[in-house]
């Protein structure tokens, strides 16, 4: 039970803190929540000439205003519920099992109604959102990676798409040799063929050898092949060192 001192001092703290949330709320004018959107908070009369990127961030700005005043509006709710079981004798009572609130709860949280056992809060929910297991990740349980198989999948779909761009940059990587012609994942893998020497051999229908095909990479094999007989020549390197 507490006294007469102790419910005049927890009287005090209340009507104080109550002070406090109304004059935060008449000075941020309840957090811009009131003003239209488009007006008040990008002082702009339409979003058409906007970057989506921008209008994203005036919604989360938008939302977050809109969870303080909610909070500060709920605090407001059970201070004045504290005030009025103060002034019904019922304040410091358990509103579930009728016991005495703990004086150090009432410290901590003066608009406790209730005692630490019965408090709402005893167990804290882990449940993570219902889309997570659609949207999380985006291709992952269609990739193959570690299975035996080499047919198109949901990876090498992506790669395909993401060779004509993505949204990120050079800049977005720790790598200093970065190019636009990496930013995906897998970017270095060979497309079209498996070993660079098939990029510049042709065949016909029935696999039989065509030619060679002129390109940078045969100049390259030609340029690497060239300087291995030199090599070769000088005594440099033995003819079994170079290996393809």
């Amino acid at each position: 039970m507490l006294t007469t001192d102790q419910l005049r001092s927890f009287k005090k703290i209340i009507q104080n803190r109550i002070n406090e949330v109304k004059h935060e709320l008449q000075t941020n004018d309840d957090f811009g929540v009131s003003q239209s959107f488009v007006q008040h908070s990008t002082g702009e009369l339409s979003n058409y000439d906007n970057h989506p990127g921008d209008t994203a961030t005036e919604l989360y700005e938008r939302e977050k205003d809109s969870s303080l005043s909610e909070h500060m509006k709920q605090e407001l709710t059970e201070l004045t519920s504290g005030l009025q079981r103060i002034g019904s004798g019922k304040y410091g009572v358990c509103s579930v099992c009728g016991g005495d609130i703990a004086v150090e709860r009432l410290v901590a949280i003066p608009t406790a109604s209730t005692c630490i056992e019965h408090s709402p809060s005893q167990n804290t929910s882990h449940d993570r959102p219902a889309e997570e297991s659609t949207l999380n990740p985006p291709f992952g349980k269609y990739v193959n990676d570690t299975k035996d198989a080499n047919f198109f999948d949901a990876e090498d779909s992506w790669q395909r798409a993401a060779r004509y761009g993505t949204s990120e940059t050079p800049s977005d990587f720790n790598e200093q040799q970065m190019s636009y012609d990496s930013m995906y994942i897998e970017s270095h893998e060979p497309y079209g063929y498996v070993e660079e020497i098939e990029t510049f051999l042709s065949a016909d229908l029935e696999g039989k050898p065509t030619g060679v095909v002129p390109n940078k990479t045969h100049e390259h094999y030609e340029a690497e092949l060239d300087d291995y007989e030199e090599q070769v020549n000088n005594g440099t390197i033995e003819d079994t060192d170079l290996k393809f």
